[in-house]
């Protein structure tokens, strides 16, 4: 069972290539925080998550302030905090970017080129936008920054060969814009699957949760049907294992028990409804497995430190 697919059905990435350029070194450049891009990436605003797939060449990548790492060729790196980061080869002036932020996205994936003359790098830039809510789990136990080689088989290769032939096609016909988003979107699926791969065998966090094997299989069961009316006898029995041995392996990844993980997710996707939907407070309570709109409001209220209405309510 995959729950790594549940939580992105629920999550709904919306992803995007938005930037195609070769530098050649000496160059620096710096992108802003993802706050300062998510409005002009997404009509829907949300969490931005920026990455950048080197296709050729290297670079230095890190977040302000922080030790650079070495990414190369045929690495993907991203930035899942959309923290602000700088990206070069050679030391040279850095070129902060956030002043020709709309003239850089209004020239859609046409070929950008900038630099000393030198050694080449060639970057293929995205995006995805997520719910910063429901995408937190998730996105809580990765790193600041972290690269991910996708070039080193078979699948890794036919992705990004055919990333940079579509990013070269762009424009070129209608259905263009949806190959692409769909394509950005298995980028990030891969590079998540990848990344969970090559996390040590005592790290702890959702993500390697997900790598247990009856952990994760907790997490998938709890994901596809946050409604069903969970005990922790119920879901240990659907694992295989006893009560106490899921609640102490769940709570070792995730630092919570079970049942606590499931009222939060709960309440997580009643807050997405209240703010997307029209639907009744009550008709949301039972959609994420509340018989009593009586104990929902109770529970939202101590998650949220106000009622559903009031939260519905609020900008």
């Amino acid at each position: 069972m995959d729950v790594l697919s549940e939580v992105l059905k629920a999550i709904k990435l919306d992803g995007a290539f938005f930037y195609n350029a070769e530098f050649s070194s000496p160059w620096s450049v710096r992108e802003p925080p993802s706050s300062k891009v998510a409005h002009h990436l997404s009509p829907n605003g949300g969490h931005a998550i920026i990455y950048h797939l080197i296709t050729e060449g290297r670079c230095e990548a890190r977040v302000e302030g922080d030790t650079p790492i070495n990414v190369g060729s045929g690495h993907i790196v991203i930035f899942p905090h959309g923290d602000a980061h700088i990206l070069g080869n050679g030391s040279t002036r850095t070129v902060d970017l956030e002043p020709r932020l709309h003239e850089i996205l209004a020239q859609g994936l046409k070929l950008a080129r900038a630099g000393g003359g030198g050694e080449v790098t060639k970057i293929v830039c995205g995006y995805f936008s997520c719910d910063p809510q429901l995408s937190s789990a998730l996105l809580a136990g990765l790193a600041p920054l972290f690269s991910v080689p996708i070039r080193d088989d078979a699948g890794g290769q036919w992705l990004e060969n055919t990333i940079r032939f579509s990013v070269g096609q762009a424009g070129a016909g209608a259905g263009g814009e949806a190959v692409l988003s769909r394509l950005s979107e298995l980028l990030f699926v891969e590079t998540i699957r990848r990344y969970i791969a090559q996390l040590a065998s005592e790290e702890i966090g959702w993500l390697a949760g997900v790598r247990d094997a009856e952990v994760g299989k907790a997490l998938a069961l709890l994901h596809r049907d946050p409604a069903k009316p969970w005990t922790i006898a119920t879901l240990a029995r659907e694992v295989g294992i006893s009560r106490s041995v899921l609640a102490e392996r769940f709570t070792h990844y995730l630092k919570e028990p079970p049942i606590s993980y499931l009222t939060r997710w709960r309440l997580q996707l009643a807050a997405r409804m209240l703010k997307s939907t029209a639907r009744g407070v009550g008709d949301i309570a039972a959609d994420v497995g509340y018989e009593s709109e009586a104990a929902f409001n109770r529970a939202f209220k101590r998650q949220f430190s106000v009622p559903p209405a009031r939260f519905r309510d609020a900008s």
